[in-house]
């Protein structure tokens, strides 16, 4: 583990790098940390640590264990399904409305295409922390152009719930570098104003994802 963090917003910069581990599983399902050796180990107080972990309890991530720390809760197929179903009514009719305000998606288009190009050279290095980084942050600005933070926080809190489950092995690169192919569809569908079809590639890019978590490298989405 490493990254030391400033003197400045300590408590986000920790839940940054938590939520970071999470996502490679570093912080593994079912194991208890100790606020106080993470805050050790960042050279903070525990106090912003401790701020962290209690906001990734609020979110479903951890729980506290009384006199031991915080354990990282195990996803269920079942949680995944539901969080997923979720996502399935929010981001279809949210891709199809993309489409119909191309222009506007226009405007951001150079930064959509430089993540996607992050995507892809994280597929290629099979570095799949930095392709979640990546992946959330391409979705959600994309789904920013609605204008609606309601939305944008909602899915970005269950992205955040569907987390890494064990990273690594020869199928990810694989996995993720088809994943930054449905990306580039789906954004030259919306800009290209095709609701139809845009919304066609979101509904198949989410049920690809549980497909893939039943591959154990990765659920990049």
């Amino acid at each position: 583990m490493k990254n030391q963090i400033q003197q400045h917003n300590l408590r986000d910069q920790a839940l940054a790098i938590l939520k970071s581990r999470l996502m490679s599983g570093e912080l593994a399902p079912g194991h208890i940390y100790s606020a106080a050796a993470l805050a050790s180990e960042l050279g903070v107080s525990n106090s912003p640590v401790r701020e962290a972990m209690l906001t990734l309890v609020n979110q479903g991530l951890m729980e506290a264990v009384r006199n031991r720390g915080f354990r990282v809760i195990p996803i269920r197929r079942k949680q995944l399904e539901d969080i997923y179903d979720v996502r399935l009514m929010l981001e279809i009719p949210s891709i199809a409305k993309l489409a119909g305000i191309a222009a506007q998606v226009q405007d951001i288009e150079p930064e959509l295409r430089a993540k996607l190009a992050e995507l892809r050279r994280c597929a290629d290095q099979n570095d799949v922390a930095g392709y979640l980084i990546n992946d959330k942050e391409f979705h959600l600005r994309l789904l920013g152009v609605l204008n609606n933070p309601y939305l944008v926080s909602t899915i970005e809190t269950l992205r955040d719930q569907v987390r890494q489950y064990g990273v690594g092995g020869a199928s990810a690169s694989t996995i993720l570098s088809r994943s930054a192919d449905e990306h580039e569809a789906i954004l030259n569908a919306v800009l290209a104003g095709d609701s139809q079809k845009a919304a066609t590639l979101m509904e198949h890019h989410i049920h690809k994802l549980i497909q893939d978590w039943d591959t154990p490298q990765t659920a990049a989405g």
